[in-house]
């Protein structure tokens, strides 16, 4: 195929749009891949769909080599099998629900799991069938609160679903390993950098799940490496601190503390006052805060947690969002504190939490907080805070919660190890061991070999493919623009006519058969009234890795190679450059 920069429906930009808070967002538009239609939606350009064909096409063959067979499923599907695994309700307000004509209830699914259930269920009933995965690659939506950076995070969006149906548990984890194979050969040949890491299945369900992370400053998500391994923030267990003997601690003092309430300010006040100073300095670590926050239910009724951390950690989001699902926590705020009398803001202590004091707030702790320690808190009074109060003597919590921010040099249950490394990282695919949960809430079941009715287990695995465009962007770009691997580039070669004599233009369109010929695409750049400066500028922009130049040196035999993915640049023979691009390709 020949595209031409003269015909192309293509306008490139200088500027970077005023909504683009990523490189890949700002470049994915000033190059001419996207345009934005509404708030979390994108119009694909022809170089833009050029890109995302190629990624959607290496997600098939792969899905395709690995045994898994393709159908597509509408994107608009009925309420009765979401109710029937209550996601109806459990998705919340990122559900987009809708109406037909008669009044019947509808919704733009944000995953499949349901229809997939439901269509294996009509066609197979016999272990014989089993085991089955099959795929789609079909757009989804989700009513994101705030849609950002461009293709990370939309609210339509084109996604891989798989699902692997197997007759027992063994079956399951063979199926799970095909396709964890299956993506690292996708991921591999689209050029992606990745890290797998242990996750949770948030509203998916299920048990063994994994993330592949594209480690990317932009990512949403973060992640953690120890000695045994990785995994998201999310999925981390803090190993529990060791217990200590309560016997001969000292008794607890309240202390007088005025304005210090917040942790910093008690921290100075216990190292500036005479009577509170000790050999070593005080610090955050040995004060207990106690976080208030609200919790929303999926009927919508609210509830308070108290949460329990040193007062040298913040309590992670991520974290505590993940723990109480599906649940959604929200702010404390001075209204909250208006209905509960016996909390004095900024001096909460234990003894006004728990389920068994007169708030009957649940009161959980961070794993740090084990029985023995002590700690200064909160008397729960203006102005005063308790010293040496010991938790398992002077207090017990209602349980343990892990939700405290991580850090290099904690230990961790899992991964196993002390944690050496932090990063960020966006989601590019996403597996899961679901189980017998959708099969079970929706009756999927078989004949086993001795005639018994058994029920499915399951598997789920989503690739995000317009999100893997956006990741490739930003593994991929230099100051100057987008560099593209050659797997998903949109064009073979970008031809740049450099220069205004008539025999350039002859012979670009003579190359450019040429190439085609070997079955490479070609972009020419033969725009008339356009610099030089400019077309060269728009080749970097646009980021197709083989640049041809066909310019000054074209009178001597030779053209330019540049390669924009590796940044060399060669003089080339015109008789040998099909052969030189060839050995790129």
């Amino acid at each position: 195929m020949q595209y031409r920069m003269s015909e192309l429906f293509l306008r490139t930009l200088r500027e970077n749009p005023a909504d683009a808070e990523v490189a890949s967002h700002s470049l994915l538009i000033r190059a001419g891949y996207l345009r934005r239609a509404a708030s979390g939606g994108y119009t694909w350009l022809p170089l833009g769909l050029m890109v995302l064909q190629k990624v959607t096409e290496i997600v098939r063959e792969e899905m395709n080599k690995a045994g898994f067979q393709e159908v597509h499923f509408p994107a608009l599907l009925p309420r009765e099998p979401y109710e029937a695994t209550n996601r109806w309700t459990e998705y919340g307000p990122a559900l987009f629900r809708l109406q037909d004509r008669r009044g019947a209830d509808y919704l733009l699914a944000p995953t499949h799991e349901e229809m997939f259930t439901l269509l294996v269920k009509d066609l197979y009933s016999s272990y014989k069938d089993l085991p089955l995965s099959l795929y789609q690659i079909q757009t989804k939506y989700r009513d994101e609160a705030r849609p950002r950076a461009g293709l990370l995070r939309g609210r339509e969006f084109i996604m891989k679903d798989s699902y692997s149906f197997d007759l027992d548990d063994e079956g399951l984890v063979v199926s799970y390993q095909k396709h964890r194979d299956a993506y690292q050969k996708v991921f591999e040949r689209l050029v992606i950098d990745y890290v797998i890491v242990s996750a949770q299945s948030g509203a998916m369900g299920g048990s063994a799940s994994e993330e592949f992370l594209a480690p990317a400053d932009a990512g949403e998500d973060t992640y953690v490496e120890t000695e045994g391994g990785a995994a998201n923030v999310e999925a981390i267990q803090i190993k529990p601190a060791q217990s200590i003997s309560i016997t001969d601690l000292p008794a607890a003092q309240v202390h007088d503390t005025p304005d210090t309430a917040t942790i910093e300010a008690l921290v100075n006040f216990c190292n500036q006052n005479e009577s509170l100073k000790r050999s070593n300095q005080w610090t955050a670590a040995d004060t207990l805060k106690n976080v208030l926050m609200r919790l929303v239910s999926q009927d919508g009724t609210t509830s308070v947690l108290a949460i329990g951390i040193p007062g040298d950690r913040e309590v992670d989001m991520r974290r505590l969002e993940a723990a109480v699902y599906p649940e959604i926590v929200t702010p404390f705020t001075d209204e909250d504190f208006a209905k509960y009398p016996t909390l004095v803001k900024g001096y909460i202590g234990p003894d006004a939490l728990g389920i068994k004091s007169k708030s009957k707030i649940e009161y959980l702790v961070d794993p740090r907080v084990v029985s023995g320690t002590s700690w200064i808190t909160g008397a729960n009074r203006t102005g005063k805070h308790v010293f040496g109060l010991v938790m398992g003597r002077d207090f017990n919590p209602d349980g343990q919660i892990d939700v405290a921010d991580v850090r290099i040099g904690d230990e961790c249950v899992v991964p196993a190890g002390k944690v050496i490394r932090l990063a960020r990282g966006i989601e590019v695919g996403h597996i899961f061991q679901l189980g017998r949960k959708y099969a079970q809430a929706l009756d999927l079941k078989v004949l086993n070999e001795n005639g018994e009715q058994v029920v499915v287990t399951m598997g789920s695995y989503g690739i995000g493919v317009t999100r893997a465009v956006a990741v490739i962007a930003e593994q991929h770009h230099d100051e100057r623009g987008l560099r593209w691997p050659r797997t998903v580039t949109p064009a073979d070669v970008h031809l740049v006519i450099a220069g205004k004599d008539e025999a350039l233009a002859i012979a670009a369109n003579q190359l450019a058969d040429q190439l085609n010929a070997q079955r490479l695409s070609v972009l020419i750049d033969d725009r008339v009234g356009v610099s030089v400066g400019v077309k060269f500028n728009d080749a970097e922009l646009i980021g197709i890795p083989t640049v041809v130049v066909i310019g000054k040196k074209y009178a001597e035999g030779l053209v330019e190679v540049r390669d924009r993915f590796t940044g060399a640049v060669d003089d080339v023979l015109l008789s040998e450059l099909v052969a030189k691009v060839k050995q790129l390709h």
